[in-house]
């Protein structure tokens, strides 16, 4: 599963299988956890500003002595910088911060701030997205895209700016299918990552995952990795323990046409999910 690629764009392929390290807190976790991520096969690595981790991420990528070009790196403008110098400065703040020339994947972390879910930043979004696009023709970023944005979110931004999304980074997971988003980005070709696939860990001890995941002889985990990749995304599992970052690789399997449908409807209490 470590040298399957989606191609990004006519230079650009990411990993299928990454790692997030969301709420890996900056330091010698998080430093030790890319480096046995890295040891283990993992070449993609999925970072941000507003994990505060860049630094011991990059650190560890370094210390691993695999070639740069051979590890898949993306980092993301935090969500509240929506001005063309704003994201022109955070750019070069995690260069430093990730102690590299470039990054192969920079991303709009979300829409609108954390701190203001759902509100309207579209004219933001525009200037930011126009400074990501110098980035991009500048060779410092291979590949840009967006997370977290609506189809509405995207269609502002390609009615604006003059190159596409190149991938939306969203949570994507049984129970949250976003069916609306994927079929948007299908058309638009515009690459889906799935981060969260584990439902945060809520859906590993579900009756119904279980049960499904005895069937195939898998784990939970691989179970709904696993759904993630049949939906066409790439896939960022987290998890600091070794045992597991090997496990959550062992996915190369397939789900039977009834059990995916049945995945992709699969609810439970929503409550759960969300």
């Amino acid at each position: 599963m470590f040298e399957k690629r989606l191609p990004l764009n006519a230079q650009c392929a990411i990993p299928i299988l990454g790692l997030g390290t969301w709420q890996i807190a900056d330091g010698e976790g998080c430093y030790q956890s890319v480096r046995d991520a890295l040891e283990v096969g993992y070449r993609h690595i999925d970072t941000a500003q507003g994990y505060q981790n860049e630094a011991s991420v990059g650190r560890a990528i370094k210390d691993s002595n695999i070639p740069r070009e051979e590890i898949f790196v993306t980092t993301k403008l935090e969500s509240h910088i929506k001005t063309y110098d704003g994201a022109h400065a955070a750019f070069n703040k995690s260069l430093q911060q990730l102690d590299m020339a470039y990054v192969d994947l920079f991303i709009i972390h979300a829409p609108w701030p954390w701190s203001d879910m759902g509100s309207d930043h579209k004219k933001g979004n525009i200037e930011a997205w126009k400074a990501m696009e110098e980035i991009y023709e500048s060779g410092r970023a291979k590949a840009i895209g967006v997370s977290n944005f609506s189809p509405d979110d995207i269609q502002n931004l390609l009615d604006h700016t003059r190159i596409k999304p190149m991938a939306n980074q969203i949570s994507l997971f049984v129970g949250n299918p976003q069916t609306e988003t994927l079929e948007y980005c299908a058309l638009k070709e515009i690459l889906i990552i799935a981060y969260s696939p584990l439902a945060i860990g809520y859906a590993l001890n579900d009756p119904f995952i279980v049960k499904m995941a005895q069937k195939y002889k898998v784990t939970p985990a691989q179970l709904l990795i696993r759904y993630t990749i049949e939906k066409g995304a790439a896939t960022l599992p987290k998890t600091t323990k070794k045992e597991r970052m090997i496990e959550n690789a062992q996915v190369d399997f397939s789900l039977e046409k009834e059990d995916f449908k049945t995945l992709d409807a699969y609810r439970n209490d929503p409550r759960r999910w969300e």
